[in-house]
């Protein structure tokens, strides 16, 4: 791991292909919309900002957008693209990063929240987060619900992604909350090996680190479509409020 945490240039160079799926222009335009609504005639905060997937069409609806994000190597991709350039960022670790002035609404999506890897990482997360918020602002979360319904006893693996040259499996450890994505790939007849680690992080859990840090919990549903969050739901997307 170099500077730019996990996501150093090898995975920023391949990021926005091996992601394909998150541009599609179903899932970016509910979650824009929904932005832009809590936003109103504020700013936005997004914390992993990366190469701008939602930063730029939230831009471009009119809504002053800043980011925070660990990686220069995806900052640049982010740069590179239209409109980019225009997009203020400052590089550091989203949990305790600063940032000058208030905003209307931070986010943090895709399971970023989890690249916290410990729980203390991710209070300090939402206490940064309240500490930037003007009154009545909002924090939004998507993340992931842990998937331990589908780890029989003894397992620790649960399989995502498999194909003729690549494969990718989540590893639990259930005592401790840590999770890891493992991936191997077959690239020009060699095996690549790469592991990211995680931790995951419950509904309920994250109502608690909100209220630590002064948010009450505003909404939650199982996508940015706000569908109803049920127990069948595989994630969620909340939204905790700052008190007027």
């Amino acid at each position: 791991m170099d500077g730019d945490g996990y996501f150093g240039e090898p995975i920023a160079a391949r990021y926005d292909e091996s992601s394909a799926d998150m541009f599609e222009p179903d899932l970016v335009g509910p979650a824009v919309g929904l932005l832009a609504e809590l936003a109103g005639a504020g700013r936005a905060l997004e914390l992993g900002i990366g190469t701008g997937r939602l930063a730029l069409p939230l831009a471009a609806w009119g809504v002053p957008v800043h980011g925070i994000d660990l990686s220069r190597a995806m900052v640049d991709r982010l740069r590179a693209k239209p409109g980019g350039e225009h997009i203020e960022v400052t590089i550091g670790d989203f949990a305790t990063a600063r940032v000058e002035g208030s905003f209307a609404v931070a986010y943090l999506v895709f399971n970023t929240i989890m690249n916290l890897t410990s729980q203390a990482a991710q209070v300090d997360c939402f206490r940064t987060v309240a500490s930037h918020l003007a009154p009545g602002g909002c924090f939004v979360v998507e993340v992931m619900v842990p998937e331990l319904r589908r780890l029989p006893a003894g397992q620790r693996a649960v399989p995502f992604r498999y194909g003729p040259n690549q494969w990718a499996f989540d590893l639990y450890d259930v005592a401790t909350q840590a999770m890891s994505s493992n991936y191997i790939e077959v690239v020009d007849g060699r095996g690549e090996v790469r592991s990211i680690p995680f931790r995951y992080v419950w509904p309920a859990e994250l109502d608690l680190m909100a209220e630590l840090a002064g948010l009450r919990l505003r909404e939650r549903w199982e996508d940015w479509t706000r569908r109803p969050f049920t127990n069948e739901s595989t994630k969620h997307v909340s939204i905790w409020e700052q008190p007027a």
